[in-house]
């Protein structure tokens, strides 16, 4: 019998030089499918591309503005030529700007010298000095970043949120009157419906929804120190705050007046906390339905083909769940570092923030990943009402409180031998067994109205759960 081989990935074939280019991700790899939807937002190219907009932006809104002496106004088919800049930016134009970066070293600069090329022999040359003027790369930065962050919550995540919230708001709707078991600190407790705790979740998840849809994206063009030094420098006689002001808010941002070099990234802190916030959320859901799986509430539907086990046949695994909780832990992870490193930059600037930001698509893409995941595993759901019932059957102890609260309310009354309900009802109940003869033999023996006692008579686990339902229909949506 021959020896076993030592692991030696160095004597075996590289996949550094596999083409296409093997990622080394989970995101662009075996998640691709997943996250794809970001990567025309937050991806190095959708960076470059919204930096070729705000460049081109900003040198139409000096010409319209006339902000800067000889910036002559400009033709309809210039201005269809300087916005063809980002719009046609390809594979070519992404190749060329790489080629372009080896030389300057310095990708901003880079993005300045791709647009003079394309404005090369055109009407535009004599004009081409207005490409990135009076800016510093972080004027085009923080503009791009709030450019892309918003897109990508507006048109991706949140749609994906939104959807996701809404497919658990239908089934707290249509379970909103199927008792179930409570298990406070994991022991049996007051019984409520299955529809009333997936609405709790929902509306959790939709106040943090709300939250991002409010959030304002801020962004600056103001100069290497945040003081129009060189705006005020080469054209005193313009207005620039005012050039600033429209050019920020003409983006779609809301204009932040007061900074250094760098937009101080505020907001997006204030974003990544609810968007963290919303996956911890989600993962307290995750977890909870995980629970319910393993109790038997929901039955999982089988994937034809799909194995649970290697090992053993018969399981199908909660997979989606454990998924998604395991990607709200990294995005969550990335999210809080991300707003925890951008509120800080060591007087008017460093670079902490570059590589930072180039993160933000990783922590997005982990959270989509994960609310793809749930929204798949809640559509494999079925509730076991069978299960749900079984479990409230065997669990007559839980009449405890309400005949106990009926007694404390008749002692209120003048009701008399209405003394001590809270210990009655312990001892009778704490470490026994109960079942529904048991609870209505030590009804029956109590001295309380006729019509108090018909009620906790005729009161079952199953039906002991308070408003529940109604607390659904009235405030869920």
């Amino acid at each position: 019998m021959g020896a076993v081989t030592a692991w030696d990935p160095a004597s075996m074939t590289s996949f550094a030089t596999v083409e296409p280019a093997i990622a080394l991700g989970p995101l662009d790899g075996r998640y691709r499918a997943a996250a794809a939807p970001l990567v025309d937002h937050l991806s190095e190219p959708a960076l470059n591309r919204a930096r070729l907009h705000v460049e081109v932006e900003w040198f139409i809104h000096l010409c319209a503005t006339g902000a800067v002496p000889g910036a002559r106004e400009l033709t309809a088919d210039e201005t269809d030529l300087l916005r063809a800049i980002p719009r046609g930016f390809d594979a070519a134009g992404i190749a060329e700007h790489a080629e372009i970066e080896k030389v300057t070293v310095h990708d901003v600069k880079a993005i300045e010298y791709y647009i003079k090329r394309r404005i090369e022999g055109t009407s535009l040359a004599p004009l081409a000095e207005l490409v990135h003027f009076a800016c510093t790369s972080e004027d085009i930065n923080n503009l791009s970043y709030a450019l892309m962050v918003k897109g990508a919550v507006e048109q991706v995540w949140l749609p994906a949120a939104d959807a996701l919230a809404g497919q658990i708001a239908e089934l707290a709707a249509a379970s909103a009157g199927t008792p179930m078991l409570s298990r406070t600190h994991g022991q049996t407790a007051t019984p409520t419906t299955l529809g009333k705790e997936l609405a709790v979740l929902a509306h959790r998840l939709r106040r943090q929804l709300a939250r991002v849809r409010a959030q304002e994206y801020l962004g600056k063009i103001n100069g290497a120190t945040g003081t129009f030094g060189a705006h005020t420098a080469a054209v005193p006689s313009t207005d620039w705050v005012s050039v600033s002001q429209s050019f920020v808010e003409g983006l779609g941002l809301t204009w932040n007046p007061l900074t250094t070099q760098i937009e101080s990234h505020d907001w997006q802190a204030e974003l990544y906390a609810d968007v963290a916030r919303f996956g911890r959320i989600l993962h307290n859901l995750a977890t909870d339905v995980w629970t319910y799986i393993s109790l038997g509430y929901f039955a999982q539907a089988a994937v034809e083909g799909a194995i649970g086990s290697s090992a053993m046949p018969h399981k199908i695994n909660p997979i989606r769940f454990e998924n998604a909780e395991a990607n709200l832990e990294i995005s969550g992870a990335l999210l809080d570092t991300l707003g925890a490193t951008l509120v800080t930059s060591r007087l008017q600037r460093d670079l902490t923030d570059s590589t930072s930001q180039r993160n933000i698509g990783v922590a997005f893409g982990h959270s989509l990943l994960a609310i793809d995941n749930v929204r798949r595993g809640l559509k494999a759901l079925s509730v076991n009402e069978a299960a749900l019932a079984a479990d409230l059957d065997t669990s007559w102890e839980v009449l405890a409180e309400p005949i106990q609260s009926a007694m404390r309310a008749a002692a209120v009354a003048g009701v008399p031998g209405m003394d001590n309900p809270y210990e009655r009802l312990k001892d009778l109940t704490r470490g026994h067994t109960m079942d529904a003869a048991s609870i209505r033999a030590f009804v029956d023996g109590l001295d309380l109205p006729e019509e108090t006692k018909e009620r906790l008579a005729a009161l079952t686990p199953g039906t002991y759960v308070g408003l529940a339902e109604r607390l659904v229909s009235d405030y869920l949506n």
